[in-house]
């Protein structure tokens, strides 16, 4: 006799706990505010300046595309830093928006992850698993025996904005500042929606963030979704940032023509360099989207472009400009290129990985 419908509707969380939202069990956790020390954000070039989590100022001097200045909400690339000794670990967010993504899961457009360990060592710990129909939440990260003290670093959600976010722990847990990073100077990145981290599963995994448990150093992660396409006040606007260690230039896929970033990068670099002449530019090349093997358009189209970075690049070096430097992103996912990303164009984690394996020691030399 077939079974009534609602009777085989499958609800994973009720059949494996690990599937299940890990809520918080303690009601006497103290909250403390991120944005207070001995707390360490990172990741947001105007934080100080204007104290919300957002990755562009609110008030920009230059004018921008109505676009960017949505998707500066999105959080990506922002870290919390600090040292604890508590043996249960929390986490409460107001998001600005509801997860509303269809090939990219809710932990990764929303949610934030921890990580565990000292610079370099630090290991993947939890994840925000959530209401994703919910605009807010309040989960547990952690629950231990020990007490020692450990070094904790929170990642941002990628594609959504946090109007607020509370840390949670035991009562009579210490807290500390993070290891001081390697100097204060800043690897800033400007590109695309792969650089903002579509469509990672988990913060933790878009490029910049898996760079930054390599490279003792503070990120910024200016990727605009479909609209990092190089426009001359964002060149402006990213000149403010104060002590660049190296600028990287990954906004080619979002140039609508060929034209068109021909007109821009140059433009890009000659704005960036009238303020910081000494700092390193390192600009990117995208790799193959899958469509390349039906339309060849568009790998003659991407191998047009790569012949004009590479006569850029090289016309620069040899007019005296000894800090700028060129990747070629045909190989940036490594073998098995074609199986590493969601839709052909945006990165699984995997991809990500590979990315950041090619990457690590390229800007390492760079930064040498």
């Amino acid at each position: 006799m077939p079974r009534n419908v609602e009777q085989t509707q499958i609800n994973v969380e009720k059949l494996d706990k690990n599937m299940g939202i890990k809520e918080i069990q303690d009601n006497k956790m103290v909250w403390y505010d991120p944005k207070e020390s001995p707390f360490q954000i990172n990741g947001f070039a105007w934080l100080q300046e204007e104290k919300i989590y957002r990755r562009l100022p609110k008030q920009p001097k230059y004018e921008i595309p109505e676009q960017v200045d949505i998707l500066a909400n999105c959080t990506a690339g922002g870290q919390i830093r600090f040292q604890t000794n508590a043996v249960k670990l929390a986490i409460k967010v107001k998001l600005q928006g509801k997860a509303n993504m269809n090939h990219m899961p809710a932990t990764g457009q929303c949610g934030f992850d921890c990580y565990i360990g000292e610079p370099g060592k630090q290991q993947f710990c939890s994840v925000t698993k959530y209401d994703h129909t919910q605009d807010h939440f309040e989960v547990a990260l952690f629950e231990r025996n020990e007490n020692d003290l450990i070094n904790v670093t929170l990642h941002f959600p990628l594609y959504q904005g946090v109007e607020e976010v509370w840390i949670g722990m035991n009562h009579q847990a210490s807290i500390q500042a993070p290891p001081e990073y390697d100097n204060d100077k800043k690897l800033i990145f400007y590109g695309t929606s792969i650089l903002q981290g579509g469509c990672a599963s988990r913060p933790g995994m878009a490029y910049t963030n898996i760079l930054s448990r390599r490279i003792n150093q503070e990120f910024i992660n200016l990727g605009f979704s479909g609209n990092g396409k190089g426009e001359a006040n964002l060149a402006r606007l990213i000149s403010e940032i104060n002590d660049p260690a190296c600028l990287v230039l990954d906004y080619e896929p979002n140039c609508v023509s060929t034209q068109l970033y021909k007109e821009t990068l140059p433009k890009f670099i000659e704005i960036y360099r009238e303020v910081h002449p000494e700092v390193p530019i390192l600009v990117i090349s995208k790799f193959p989207y899958s469509q390349e093997i039906v339309n060849h358009d568009l790998y003659r189209e991407r191998m047009d472009r790569l012949e004009f970075q590479k006569q850029l690049i090289q016309k620069s070096q040899e007019s005296g400009d000894e800090k700028i430097y060129f990747y070629e992103g045909t190989h940036l996912l490594g073998s098995h290129w074609d199986e590493k990303t969601v839709d052909g164009v945006h990165p699984t984690d995997l991809g990500f990985m590979s990315m950041a394996d090619q990457l690590t020691s390229v800007i390492e030399k760079i930064l040498q």
